[in-house]
Order: C-alpha cells, then structure tokens, then sequence
C-alpha cells in the first residue's frame, strides 16, 4: 500500500470522525436558556441567544449565511422539515460530506479528478436530498392531522374556550407534528406575540394549502367577529375530504410517480457504475472519431430523461 493512499485513508478517516464530533455536538445537551426558548422561538430568536459552546467563527459564520438570501433559504427549509440545525452548520455538514465522498470517489476511481468532482457533487447534495423528504414527510402528516384538530378546536370552542386556550388543548391532545407545532404557538403568545403573527411564523415552518386557509379564517373572525366555530365546522369538512381524496389519489398515481423518478435515475446510476466499474467502455464515447456523436448521444439522451420525468410528473400532479 502506497504512502498516498495511507494518507487519503486517514484523511478519510479523520473527516469521517468529524462528522461524527458535529453530530454528537449537535444532539449534546444545550444550554437551560436554548433549551427553554427553543421550542417555540423562531430560528433567529434562538441563534441569537448566547451558547456556552459558541465561538465567535462559528457565531460569524452562522450571521454571514444568515443574512443572505440564499441563507434565509436554508433557515427556512431547516424550520420546515424540523431539522435542529443552524444555516451555517448545514452549509458545514454539505462541504463535509462533498469532501469525504470525494476522496472515497477520489480512491475507488482510480486516483482521478473526475472521480472526486462525482463524489463532491453527490455528497453536496444529499444533505438537501435529507432535508427535503423531511421537509414533505412532515408536512403530508400535519396535513392529514388538520381534520382531527380542527375537530378537537371546534369541540373546545363550543364548551367555551377562547382560541389560545383551544390550541393549548391541541398541544396536549393531539400527537407530533401538530402539537408541537400549536405548542410553540401558544407558547409564542404567552411570551407577548401577537396571535396573528404566532399564526404567520406557524405559516412559515409549514407551509400548507389548508392551514392557510384555517389562519385566515381566525384572522378575519378576530376582525370582524362571528361564530368561530362554525367556521371551523365548515373548513373541518371541506379540508377532510380534500386528505381523503388527495390519499385515494396519491395511491393512485404513486405508482406514476416512482416509475418516473426510477427511470430518471437508473441512466445516471448505471453511467456511474460504468464510470468506476468498466471506465474504458464509457470513454468510447468522448474518443476522438466518436466524439460528435457522443456528445449528440449524450444531448439527446438527457433531454428525453428530463422530457419523460417532467411529463410523468406533470400527469401524477392532480390539484385537489
């Protein structure tokens, strides 16, 4: 064994332990103050807080993400998916992975660029590929829970609840996401947030057709007046039967919608496998007698996998 591979497996090594060190880091204890405001605060209300194990180039760093727009972007992916992450640690953990996945590429490709550049590309994007199926798992179970608390925030209103003491009932009664959610809600106006914006930054972390629309019904009865209840009562049908036919469809299509993502990827993973597996039989293409047509093979094949999963997509996306 070469004296470079005894270093790139060290340096593997070594990357691999400090990921390991970010995450336990992550999930370690935090400070009394973090640990009572950070359930129901907003992501800039906690970053903001003072952090025994904060050092200023983590502090500026995290405020140089946060800033930008790119940086609200994260933070607001972060909240949505409910991932306890700092924008900056997020940005830390996608250069992590690309470096380590790029010298495990870098070695098992035969020592070549192209090999670590595959590698980096990955290993960057599959934090985002993370938070993303959070991201949608969380919000189709807060969806399919809307019935059920509205129901329980209905049955509260009419034994003679106000609205803030109804959402503490969701907080206790109903079961994750929903009641942590409508916890920090709650939990936001006790600190002196108005509800309408305690509803907005609930909004913001779940950001759902029907809830929108649930909002917007206690918005305008705490303008206007009226029975809120019944109001409730009304959305309470019209958003059930919209779960229930968005589930009878998503069983539908579902079959559609994995067939197009499948197909999609399966030129990509076999030109990988090929790429490390059998490199000479991929480089015919990209040969100098070879290369036009190569190149028009490649074109042509990448417009027509895109075509064909935009197109399946497009007949699985039913509006309900």
């Amino acid at each position: 064994m070469s004296m470079i591979t005894i270093l790139a497996l060290g340096g593997g090594l070594a990357l691999l332990l400090i990921v390991i060190g970010i995450i336990v880091s992550i999930t370690s204890e935090r400070s009394l103050v973090e640990e009572r405001l950070g359930q129901y605060l907003e992501e800039q209300t906690v970053e903001q807080t003072v952090s025994p194990d904060s050092t200023p180039l983590t502090d500026w760093l995290n405020v140089q993400v946060k800033s930008s727009q790119w940086g609200e972007s994260i933070s607001k992916n972060l909240a949505q998916a409910d991932v306890k992450l700092k924008p900056a640690e997020y940005v830390a953990l996608m250069v992590i992975a690309a470096i380590s996945l790029g010298a495990i590429s870098w070695l098992l490709g035969g020592k070549s660029i192209v090999s670590g550049l595959i590698g980096m590309i990955i290993g960057v994007f599959l934090p985002r590929f993370y938070v993303g199926k959070q991201k949608t798992n969380r919000l189709l179970k807060f969806n399919e829970q809307l019935p059920d608390m509205l129901n329980l925030m209905v049955n509260g209103l009419r034994a003679g609840y106000s609205t803030m003491q109804a959402m503490e009932a969701i907080s206790k009664e109903m079961p994750d996401p929903i009641s942590s959610e409508f916890r920090r809600v709650v939990q936001e106006m006790q600190l002196g947030i108005p509800m309408e914006d305690a509803l907005s930054n609930l909004f913001r972390r779940i950001n759902s057709d029907d809830l929108d629309l649930i909002i917007a019904a206690i918005n305008v009865q705490r303008e206007v007046g009226g029975n809120l209840a019944e109001i409730l009562d009304t959305i309470s049908y019209t958003i059930r039967e919209r779960v229930r036919i968005k589930g009878e469809i998503r069983v539908l299509v579902s079959q559609v919608m994995y067939s197009g993502k499948f197909l999609s990827l399966l030129p990509v993973i076999l030109s990988l496998l090929l790429w490390f597996l059998n490199r000479d039989y991929l480089m015919t293409l990209f040969q100098p007698e070879n290369r036009i047509c190569g190149f028009i093979v490649l074109g042509v094949a990448a417009i027509l996998i895109i075509s064909g999963y935009l197109a399946m997509n497009k007949i699985a996306d039913i509006e309900v």
